[in-house]
């Protein structure tokens, strides 16, 4: 089998809380923004493998709703790292059919990150070699109230006969399958508010890698302890 194909054991779907940028620049005595930039380094890493070891969909946390309570600089920082992140991979990752989806909330963004958004999610939007999901922005609580707000006007306001299935396309994440795998870098043993209602049957591996540190290697312990579980999904094993 070479490495580009998929064994069973391989998740479909990984989702990666990507903690560490700061612990990583402040044990070199680098500020906080020099391990953001780091952290972009180990995204493009992680985008290669999970191509390479034949996982179709990766979701990156790299924004969250509570990050807006960082220092304004730290903030913004982060926003321009967005923008470069566009500007030298976009032209590659579209010609390596990659799609990009930008997950969270849109409300609030600049008017030029909102444009920045919709170009690459517009350019991208025929691919289907592989799917990269960044949650931009983005908090589970904030989405799942999003989607019940969507929900309800869909239903005038009548939700006795919405079901999960069809309340899991009004996410974010519609049409896109359940997360298999969620890895968290840095040692922190929590999901922080990430696809609390998508990562429902997820296996959670905790690193203490820093995420400016995360390579292939890395990536490869997570998949290795991934295909170690039993996954049951709330029955039992048999034989």
């Amino acid at each position: 089998m070479s490495e580009t194909e998929p064994s069973g054991q391989t998740p479909r779907h990984v989702a990666i809380i990507m903690d560490g940028n700061g612990r990583w620049a402040a044990s070199r005595g680098r500020p906080r923004a020099f391990g953001h930039r780091k952290g972009v380094e180990a995204v493009r890493e992680a985008v290669r493998a999970a191509g390479q070891l034949g996982v179709r969909y990766l979701t990156l946390f790299s924004f969250s709703t509570e990050n807006w309570n960082r220092p304004a600089a730290e903030v913004e920082a982060l926003f321009e790292l967005l923008r470069r992140f566009v500007a030298a991979d976009l032209d590659r990752l579209h010609a390596e059919g990659v799609r990009v989806r930008i997950l969270g909330r849109r409300e609030g963004l600049k008017e030029e990150l909102l444009r920045l958004i919709e170009s690459v999610e517009t350019r991208t939007a025929e691919n289907d070699a592989f799917f990269l999901n960044i949650a931009f922005n983005y908090g589970g609580r904030d989405e799942i109230i999003r989607a019940a707000r969507r929900a309800a006007e869909a239903h005038d306001g009548d939700l006795s006969q919405l079901n999960e299935a069809e309340f899991a396309g009004y996410l974010d994440t519609a049409d896109l399958p359940d997360p298999d795998l969620v890895i968290r870098t840095s040692g922190e043993r929590r999901i922080s508010n990430f696809l609390l209602w998508q990562a429902a049957y997820a296996e959670f591996v905790f690193m203490d890698v820093l995420w400016p540190d995360f390579d292939k290697s890395a990536f490869e312990d997570a998949l290795s302890e991934y295909a170690s579980r039993d996954r049951r999904y709330g029955g039992v094993k048999h034989g």
